[in-house]
């Protein structure tokens, strides 16, 4: 854990937050790499239920911190070459290894939510933001694309037009606007009680139907019939067989509230 990015565990809940205040956030490289490590660390908790990432001080993230372009591409060569076992790079990582973890991960956006910020919060399952949040593809400004998963995340949350809108103009939009072009789930005047109601109304189903179905979106989003029915198949004869899926059976009859047991992938 660096200074820069706090990670709290309470009640199955991991609470993740960016506390660069100072500078509203900015991704500094150790920060991003805090975030990769951070990820794939709550990715093998099989207690885990769900994860809330916010930002400390005025905004949710401001974007990258400059200094780590300063240099240009010699200063940061090796966070910026792929992994082949990944098919990311840091940057990359740092915001899309969020997708993998097998329970819902949830950003709590208020004030500026910029540039990797907002590629950041795209790579969460759900966005919960203030209706007055600032949200940009910002990287048009500096000559430059949204290289840290947002092109991928953009590609599934809305048009193609509308992505090459947002990428080539750098145009603002307040969290309202984001949420009417699909950017954002929710608003709410306080993201972080939405987004704590939003998370306890998914808890109350088994852990390993929600990790099954974050995996089948995952892997099959864009993908034809054939594959996603036999994911379907796959992934139903798992559930049939889990303990959890015989705990909710058990519940049903007794007419009591579930206990889970930890997922089981």
């Amino acid at each position: 854990m660096t200074e820069h990015v706090t990670t709290v565990v309470a009640d199955q809940i991991a609470f993740v937050r960016l506390d660069r205040p100072e500078k509203m956030n900015a991704l500094s490289l150790p920060m991003l790499k805090e975030l990769v490590a951070t990820a794939h660390r709550l990715r093998g908790d099989t207690g885990l239920r769900g994860v809330l990432i916010s930002g400390e001080g005025s905004a949710f993230c401001a974007g990258i911190d400059t200094s780590v372009l300063a240099g240009g591409l010699k200063s940061f060569g090796g966070p910026f070459l792929p992994r082949p076992w990944l098919g990311t790079n840091v940057f990359q990582e740092a915001c899309w290894a969020w997708r993998r973890i097998p329970v819902p991960v949830i950003a709590v956006v208020h004030g500026h939510c910029y540039g990797a910020g907002l590629q950041l919060a795209l790579g969460a399952d759900f966005r919960v933001s203030t209706p007055d949040a600032k949200w940009s593809v910002l990287e048009a400004k500096w000559g430059l694309i949204p290289d840290m998963s947002g092109i991928q995340a953009l590609k599934q949350l809305v048009g193609m037009d509308v992505a090459k809108q947002l990428t080539m103009t750098a145009r603002t939009l307040t969290g309202e606007q984001a949420r009417e072009l699909g950017l954002v789930t929710q608003v709410a005047a306080d993201p972080h009680i939405a987004a704590s109601e939003l998370l306890e109304e998914i808890l109350v189903r088994s852990p390993d139907s929600v990790a099954a179905t974050k995996r089948i979106f995952e892997d099959t989003w864009g993908a034809g019939a054939r594959r996603t029915f036999a994911r379907e198949r796959i992934e139903q004869a798992r559930l049939l067989m889990a303990r959890n899926t015989r705990i909710v059976r058990a519940a049903a009859s007794s007419k009591t509230t579930p206990e889970y047991a930890p997922r089981g992938r």
